[in-house]
């Protein structure tokens, strides 16, 4: 389906457009664009669209929020990764703390800590949070 979406032309592009969206697209958009969109909602059909940490996060952005803020508060649940020298790292959030290989750890900088080593603060190692300037 996706090779087809990458053949239509304008026409056909403004009818998959009006069946995905239930409106007509803006008059200025390119095909290649349109084709772009139309790509991404069918993956995201097919795929599941976005998980709920991002949606949160969009939907804080958009009431006029910081993404930071609402990143912060990883629910139960949720599954942080975060790759470190080659390996990729999967931590579930549980109700006692966080969970990685099978061992359960307190907080965020503890996992962070096992991963590297090294003193990090667990919510910026795993891209919750951004380095503030002074």
């Amino acid at each position: 389906m996706l090779r087809e979406i990458a053949t239509l032309d304008r026409g056909q592009c403004q009818l998959s457009w009006r069946r995905a969206f239930k409106s007509d697209p803006p008059r200025y958009l390119s095909i290649p664009f349109m084709q772009r969109v139309l790509a991404h909602d069918l993956q995201c059909r097919k795929l599941g669209g976005l998980s709920a940490a991002n949606k949160r996060v969009l939907k804080a952005v958009l009431a006029g929020g910081d993404a930071n803020e609402a990143v912060q508060n990883v629910g139960e649940g949720a599954t942080l990764v975060r790759e470190w020298n080659g390996r990729v790292y999967r931590v579930q959030a549980v109700s006692e703390g966080y969970v990685l290989d099978g061992k359960t750890y307190r907080s965020l900088s503890a996992v962070a800590r096992h991963i590297t080593s090294a003193h990090w603060s667990g919510p910026r190692f795993f891209g919750l949070t951004q380095n503030r300037s002074a």
